[in-house]
């Protein structure tokens, strides 16, 4: 590793108004020392959110930027107001259906945004930027790009996603997602930028987008509303409790070796089905609730993930049971019925308006 805990990083954190972005930013400033500023670049999106932040907000060492990463003016001018040290990367539009409609909107975003960043970061931190073969660059500098399980595209009834399992992405989301990870990987090849890619599988806990899966369906089970079950429900997904995925990313920042990349999993592959009759279960309805609906074009029927390396390498290993963490979930919706209600209605975007114009 660089030895990353011997100074106090500054943190730019793209996206960090989304459900994974806002999760890592309280996980770091409630449970993180080493650093002193965390910048949080979001463009407030449908799915971007500030009301996720209002418990950290008033902190001293965060700040909040509203803007996109494609304006490379913008974050020219955050790197040399806050002078960075370290990137972590979430911004993407993620959302498979919408990828399906508008995929444009994903390529230019996931692909272009992350070059912007790259080539930002890169200028910024190389000790002799006019020197176009120069790859010498500052200490304890880094780059994490968070990226996703379903760029391997989809696995049979056995086997499990290695950091070697080549990548063969089946929807636009995933393609561009796919292609970031081979940009950032080529600024690590062709300039020797210190970066790491991180590949979780699904994530659910709190804030979660309420289309997701998980808070979608205790959402229709509390109102009696039919679930949606996309084809036969037989899905599987191995799923990854946010905060977990939180701490890898920090063990990545910290001890990750530069240009490699970490698989995340929780060890915890389940049917969709099987987590909607949970879903069912704990809330006392009935499974007659279920309608199964036309599948979506291109749906991967397996994504599972092998964690040793990071496991192995690096020692972090997930917290959560599935039993646990799906429990902690489904009762924190219940609690946060407030929050749900502003999301689909929007509300929430009225506040980010009053706030940030």
């Amino acid at each position: 590793g660089s030895g990353g805990g011997r100074y106090m990083k500054r943190i730019l954190i793209t996206g960090g108004a989304g459900f994974i972005g806002s999760n890592f930013i309280r996980y770091i400033i409630k449970s993180q020392k080493n650093f002193e500023l965390l910048v949080n670049l979001d463009l407030l999106t449908y799915a971007g959110n500030l009301e996720n932040l209002q418990s950290i907000e008033s902190d001293s060492r965060y700040m909040f930027a509203k803007g996109d990463v494609r304006d490379r003016t913008l974050v020219e001018k955050l790197f040399e107001t806050y002078d960075f040290d370290t990137v972590v990367h979430f911004a993407a539009e993620s959302h498979v259906d919408r990828s399906i409609i508008e995929p444009e909107l994903f390529l230019t975003t996931n692909i272009v945004g992350t070059q912007t960043l790259l080539d930002v970061a890169k200028r910024h931190w190389n000790l002799s930027p006019k020197d176009k073969y120069s790859q010498e660059y500052r200490a304890g500098v880094r780059y994490l790009q968070v990226s996703t399980d379903e760029v391997y595209g989809a696995l049979g009834t056995a086997g499990f996603f290695t950091e070697t399992t080549p990548l063969s992405p089946n929807s636009p989301y995933s393609a561009s997602k796919a292609g970031a990870d081979m940009i950032v990987r080529a600024y690590y090849e062709t300039y020797g930028l210190p970066v790491n890619i991180t590949r979780c599988s699904n994530n659910y806990g709190p804030y979660q987008f309420p289309e997701k899966l998980i808070p979608l369906m205790v959402h229709h089970a509390q109102r009696n509303v039919a679930l949606p079950v996309y084809g036969d429900g037989m899905q599987i997904r191995d799923w990854l409790h946010v905060s977990d995925h939180c701490s890898a990313i920090w063990t990545v920042l910290e001890s990750g070796r530069v240009g490699e990349v970490y698989n995340v999993g929780g060890n915890n592959e389940r049917t969709n089905i099987e987590i909607v009759k949970c879903i069912l279960r704990e809330l006392g309805r009935p499974e007659s609730l279920i309608e199964h609906v036309k599948d979506r074009p291109g749906h991967d029927r397996r994504y599972a993930i092998d964690n040793t390396k990071i496991t192995t390498q690096l020692g972090w290993k997930p917290f959560y049971t599935f039993e646990v963490g799906i429990h902690e979930t489904i009762q924190w919706y219940l609690n946060h019925q407030t929050w749900v209600e502003r999301v689909t209605s929007g509300a929430y975007r009225k506040y980010c308006q009053e706030m940030y114009g």
